[in-house]
Order: C-alpha cells, then structure tokens, then sequence
C-alpha cells in the first residue's frame, strides 16, 4: 500500500469592491474581472462548501468560458470531478492545470490524488518525480510506487541516496530489507562483490558490504569468512571484528573477544543493529564467565542514544529469566538510570525485589517512584504489599487507600475483557491490612469489592 501524503492549504479570496479582485499565489484564489465572473466563482465556492459537487462544475464552467486559460479555474473544475469520483474528467482538468501553469505544486498535487486514488502507480511516479521539486519528503512516496511497481532496483538507488543524507524511517527500512532478502538482489550483488574483492582485496568498503549482506540473512558463517578475509588483508580495519567476537569466543578467548566487541561499539559507522548482535553474543559469553560482566558494564554506555531500545533493562530481563535475582536488580536499576521515565522497569524491579522477598527495599523503591508518577496504581499496591509482609499494617492500610483513586473500578455491564491486573491483588492487600488492624467494617466493604471483582 502506498503512503499518501495528503496535502493540505487553506484557501482564501481577497475580494476588493472596485472592480478588480487582486489573485494571491493560492491557486484557489482568483482574479475576477467583471460581477458575472465573480459571481460564478462564488457560487461554486459556495456549492462545493456544501458538497453539492454537481452545481460547483455547473458554476465553475461559467467561469472557463470566460477565461479559459485560467489555471486556477481548471484546478477547481478537477477538484470536483476528483468529489464526483470522476476520475477521466478530473484528470483532464489537472492536466489542463498544469500545462497552463506548471509551477504550481497544488496543479500536480491533483494529478497524483486522481492516480493515487485509481491506484494507477506507473503514471504517478513522473509526477511524485516533479512533486519532489517542491518537497524532499515526497521521495518516500516515491520509493513505495517503485516498490509497487517491481522497479527494486531504482527503489534501492533511492532509498540509498536518501540513506545518506539522514536515517531512514522503518517503512522505509523495511522497503530496503525486503529489497536486499529478494533474490533478484542477493544474488548479483553477492557475486558483484565478491569479484569486486578478487580485483581490488585492498578495498576495505567492498568487505564490509558483503559482511552486511550476510549479516542480514543470519549467514554469521559466511560473514565471519569474509571478515578472516578482511583481517588478513587489511588487518586494521574495524569491520573484521564483527566476525572475530564471535571466533573468539568459540575458542573460549573471552579477552580477545572483549576486545573485538569494543572496536565495534566504537565505530560510529557501524548500524545499531550490528552492534547488538556482537553484544548479544559476549553477553552470553558473560554470563557462563563472569568475571567478563565487568565488559558487559562497560560496554551498556555505548547504547546510551539508542533511543528504541534500553540495553540495560533488556540484559537485566535476560538476567531475570536465568534466575539470577542479584544481577536482574543490578541492571534494572542501570536501566531506570538511563530512562526515568520507564515504567516498566520499575515494576519488573520491584517484581525481583519481591522474589526476593527484600520487601524493605520493595516499599523504599515503589515509594520513591511515586514521587514521580503518583497516579500510577502498581506503585501504591507493591508499596501496600511490602509493608504488609513487614508486618507494618499500618502504613500498609494508609498507602493502599491513598491508591483507592487510581483503581479502576471494573463494571460488569460493560463488554471487553478486565484488564487492570492490579485490583484484585489491590483489594487483597486491603483485606489483610484491616483484618490486622480489626478493621472489620472496612474489610467487609473491600471484601465485597473483591467478590464483585471475582464474579
């Protein structure tokens, strides 16, 4: 499906009450020369304002007879046939447009909203060519009628130009992807390559191209041949030891595998996704040897601007599922370090703290975060949870009831699934600091709550 972006502007007439009306550069704004004129173009203005498409054409073509080589008229005149999904007549208007006035971006605006609309992508790939004239960001636009048209091969010289001038967004990541996974591309390019490397083994940017491309189908073997082959000819260059991490640690050489993954977490050049895998790798290596963790410490920074991923709460999930608690913590609190604002680290911290059973720290830590986030519900019922396990039903009554506003109150007339996990481990919670404290009315109250809950 191509993505259309949909051009928007406001139009507005200046009308002057001598007998000239003076045009602005809106094309839907028009220079009139006599009442009758004015009152045509009124009168469609008025019609197509309330949808009445047909009278908007009847008006406007009064407007033609008088002044056929005006622009602005036949844009209108294709605006309503485009309403009227008269999509031959609305072509012809646009195109009468823009052969009376071709700097005019809205004129070839129209041509691409009738081809977009009947899905007609070869003929509006000359136009979206035309539209980026007037806007850079309709290149992508361009990319999806090259992919819609099995054009790859321009879709892949543009979606590389376009690469090296910023990051591309993940549709279009995704266009460049299914490019390179195609057949039709691997192929060549990987012989392409390949002869390129026999002719000229000193050229460093042909190895890494061909490391790339095997990196992509999940080939380590091949890329790690070529990265050997890289090594040997060009023994400085960074790029042969996005291979190496991994031959090094398959020989067990954790401190040369450390190494290599530092040469690459420092190469600016290098794409993120690269850059995990060989961390993915020495984690794992890490973990079975920890003395390396230190490595793994050292090497988190490195994803600091990673703005999609928080390496830190992903290596303590890691950590979490191996069982190891004391690690988890460690690298949830890195985690919550590095984004403030996450808040699904923070329950998964306050998850491990409870496994635990450090139910000290739990309190300390759900209070805390409400400081910063007092309307999120989870934090008052861990903190409600920890004291009453400290036996400190007390202050567990009072958080938990301060946490009552926040709960949301399942009706059972309403359809859809129940889907705040908090309420009944909330009103649990309760049960146990009243019961505790001889609260007897307040527990029956949130004892009824929770049957309620339960039904």
């Amino acid at each position: 499906m191509i993505k259309k972006k949909h051009i928007a502007f406001l139009a507005f007439l200046l009308f002057s009450f001598g007998n000239h009306l003076f045009a602005q550069e809106n094309p839907d704004t028009i220079a009139l020369v006599d009442d009758q004129l004015e009152n045509n173009f009124y009168e469609a203005v008025k019609q197509r304002g309330i949808e009445n498409y047909d009278k908007a054409i009847v008006a406007i073509q009064k407007c033609i007879e008088k002044e056929p080589k005006n622009a602005s008229f036949q844009y209108e005149l294709g605006k309503n046939y485009l309403s009227l999904k008269n999509y031959v007549d609305a072509e012809n208007a646009f195109k009468k447009a823009v052969e009376l006035d071709n700097k005019q971006r809205w004129y070839w605006n129209g041509l691409y909203d009738v081809y977009y609309q009947t899905k007609d992508y070869q003929k509006s790939i000359p136009i979206v060519e035309k539209l980026i004239e007037f806007d850079a960001n309709m290149k992508e636009d361009l990319v999806s009628l090259y992919m819609n048209t099995n054009q790859h091969t321009k879709a892949l010289e543009l979606l590389k130009n376009m690469e090296s001038k910023s990051k591309l967004t993940s549709t279009m990541e995704f266009y460049k992807l299914k490019i390179q996974e195609s057949n039709d591309y691997t192929k060549p390019q990987k012989e392409q390559l390949e002869e390129a490397i026999k002719k000229n083994p000193k050229v460093e940017q042909n190895y890494i191209d061909l490391i790339v491309l095997y990196t992509s189908f999940n080939q380590e073997d091949k890329a790690f041949e070529v990265a050997k082959q890289l090594e040997k000819e060009i023994p400085n260059s960074d790029w042969a030891h996005v291979s190496l991490v991994k031959f090094h640690l398959n020989n067990n050489d954790g401190e040369n595998a450390s190494k290599s993954m530092f040469k690459v977490l420092d190469n600016d050049r290098m794409d993120l996704k690269i850059k995990h895998r060989v961390f993915n790798e020495f984690l794992i290596f890490a973990v079975k040897n920890p003395t390396y963790l230190k490595d793994i410490d050292k090497a988190i920074p490195y994803f600091d601007n990673d703005k999609e991923i928080n390496v830190a709460k992903e290596v303590a999930k890691f950590f979490w599922k191996k069982n190891d608690l004391e690690n988890a913590t460690k690298y949830f609190e890195k985690g919550i370090k590095r984004n403030s604002n996450d808040l699904e680290a923070m329950e998964l911290n306050l998850e491990v703290l409870i496994q635990k059973q450090d139910f000290q720290s739990v309190t300390k830590k759900a209070e805390e975060y409400l400081e910063s986030f007092p309307t999120q519900v989870g934090f008052y019922f861990y903190a409600g949870l920890g004291y009453n396990q400290l036996k400190e039903y007390k202050k567990a009554k009072n958080i938990l009831e301060n946490g009552l506003d926040f709960v949301v109150e399942f009706n059972p007339s309403e359809s859809g699934i129940y889907n705040n996990r908090f309420n009944v481990n909330f009103y649990k919670q309760l049960i146990i600091s009243c019961e505790n404290l001889n609260d007897n009315a307040k527990k029956e109250t949130y004892t009824n709550k929770l049957k309620q809950l339960q039904k």
